[in-house]
């Protein structure tokens, strides 16, 4: 696989192979979107079914609920990230007996 400079054994790909393959990535996800647009256009049209009040009620509070935890778990990674609590762990040495103390009794 590596060469002398680090390069791939098969040498540098196409250039225009590069932008096939981007418009390609391109296309494929906007057929997905444009898929996932009519089928929800299809699902939220297909029935005369309503909602009553306290189906939007429990939407309101799911998606507060969401919001509130989605925003306490990024302050909590703010809070750690600042305070330094994401840093590695670090071993502590515990000190040396000293030998003019004598001879200790294990506790």
């Amino acid at each position: 696989m590596n060469s002398t400079n680090g390069q791939p054994a098969s040498g540098p790909s196409n250039p225009r192979d590069s932008k096939l393959a981007r418009w390609l990535v391109i296309a494929v996800l906007s057929a997905f979107l444009i898929a996932a647009g009519v089928l929800g256009y299809l699902g939220w049209t297909s029935t005369d079914n309503t909602v009553p009040e306290s189906g939007y009620v429990a939407l309101v509070l799911g998606v507060v609920f969401s919001l509130v935890v989605g925003v306490g778990l990024m302050a909590l990674v703010f809070y750690s990230s600042r305070k330094g609590y994401d840093e590695p762990a670090v071993l502590i040495q515990e000190p040396e007996p000293d030998s003019d103390d004598g001879p200790r009794s294990p506790h």
